[in-house]
């Protein structure tokens, strides 16, 4: 890992939540990601489970948590499970924790190796009454492949098939949705990096640049300070290609003339910042591209103010679709008239604004929570409204997270966002 230590009381502390909920004798087991196979002798870069991280801080793979609050034997209430450190692994992979080092980070006593895992949980399954599986239960997750939580649901149900299971899930989302704090400020310093390579790049940008070349500059900054990397693929598309919203091949020359829009954001610690910013290639907009971007910023302020207990990601949507469709009328896109006409399950904003305006942030850049959820102080959202006009080859987005609370707090209120205040940055170098 390349940030700071995080200090185990963050994991102690997450567990015992965790605790809380479990029914009465009851076993939990997280298992740590798959390595995913690159070409016939290279991996991916490892990510770990969030939940694992959230409950532990191990940035390791092969390594299973079980929690086990009323085992009559205090070794088997919280064990971590993983691989014993073997001289010729070092030499070609490199260091792995050693059990003082997994005690360190996690604040679990009990280590024991992987090998012995099968016959530590036979011992563990004749008391447990009630066995808690973890399952990828985000509402976007697609795979055509098991991953290791679910093929271990697999294998556990066929060896105990007489005890109950009950869905982890749903717990650790109710614990993961609100943030402790610090688990903001680690988020904070994922935006405070996102902020310099912004900074970075307003100095950067020019007609003839590739936008591969700005993807570099953000990779560049965020490598520079200790984050793992980008928290997704980033999004550094000028013209005509900032239309599409997930575009990310980035291989397209930023002309004189073009918006360019970003949407990046670092990982640090294993947290997500989520940010967009809009900028005029050559360093000034011209009145049209003003026009729209004005229009995206007065609902982005408008919106943000809404990230208050009680709100829901749902009544936010209505809200800014109500804004934006305002916005568009007086941007001339179309007419009052034209909406009383309209197909009331195709409406007319949705051809210049077909996404919704936040999501949860946290370990995941889409984290935990779904959008009935009820908004709770600490929770951490964005906020991204937009719009875009193919046949204009305007396409804005307006990017920042936020920590939901009677007065929204503005993870991002230092990144340049008015257009004078990107123009006179990019000043410097036009």
């Amino acid at each position: 890992m390349k940030y700071k230590p995080i200090n185990k009381k963050r994991y102690i502390t997450n567990r015992l939540k965790l605790v809380k909920k479990l029914k009465p004798c009851s076993l939990s087991i997280i298992n740590s990601n798959d390595e995913m196979p690159r070409n016939g002798d290279q991996d991916f870069p490892f990510r770990q489970n969030s939940d694992l991280f959230y409950l532990t801080g191990l940035d390791q793979e092969k390594c299973i948590l079980t929690i086990y609050p009323d085992h009559p034997v205090e070794k088997y209430r919280e064990i971590i499970f993983t691989t014993k450190p073997n001289e010729q692994e070092t030499i070609w992979y490199g260091h792995k924790y050693t059990k003082e080092e997994i005690s360190k980070i996690s604040g679990i006593k009990s280590i024991m190796c992987l090998d012995n895992f099968e016959d530590v949980l036979k011992e563990m399954m004749i008391n447990a009454k009630c066995v808690y599986l973890n399952f990828n239960e985000n509402v976007k997750f697609q795979s055509e492949v098991p991953y290791k939580d679910l093929r271990f649901a697999k294998k556990i149900k066929e060896d105990f098939p007489a005890h109950v299971y009950e869905r982890l899930a749903p717990l650790i989302t109710d614990l993961r949705v609100i943030k402790e704090s610090e688990e903001i400020k680690t988020i904070q310093k994922a935006c405070d990096i996102t902020e310099n390579a912004f900074r970075r790049i307003l100095k950067f940008v020019k007609p003839g640049i590739k936008e591969y070349e700005i993807e570099a500059e953000i990779t560049h900054e965020f490598l520079r300070n200790a984050c793992s990397g980008h928290a997704y693929l980033p999004i550094v598309a000028s013209g005509v290609n900032a239309c599409i919203l997930h575009y990310s091949q980035n291989n397209n020359e930023c002309k004189d003339g073009d918006l360019l829009l970003m949407d990046f954001g670092a990982e640090y610690g294993n947290y997500a910042a989520d940010c967009s910013r809009t900028i005029p290639v050559n360093g000034k907009f011209t009145l049209r591209q003003k026009e729209c971007y004005n229009a995206v910023l007065r609902v982005h302020k408008a919106a943000i103010k809404m990230f208050i207990p009680g709100n829901t990601i749902d009544n936010i949507n209505k809200e800014v679709n109500k804004l934006m469709e305002k916005e568009m009328i007086e941007l001339g896109l179309f007419t009052k008239e034209d909406i009383k006409n309209q197909d009331a399950k195709k409406p007319m904003y949705f051809k210049y604004y077909m996404h919704g305006t936040s999501h949860f942030i946290g370990l995941d850049v889409h984290d935990v929570g779904s959008k009935q959820l009820p908004f709770e102080k600490g929770m951490v959202l964005s906020c991204e409204p937009g719009i875009y006009i193919k046949d204009e080859e305007i396409g804005i987005r307006i990017e920042n997270d936020i920590v939901v609370d009677d007065e929204p707090i503005n993870l991002m209120k230092n990144i340049p966002v008015e257009v004078e205040e990107i123009e006179a940055y990019m000043a410097v170098i036009f």
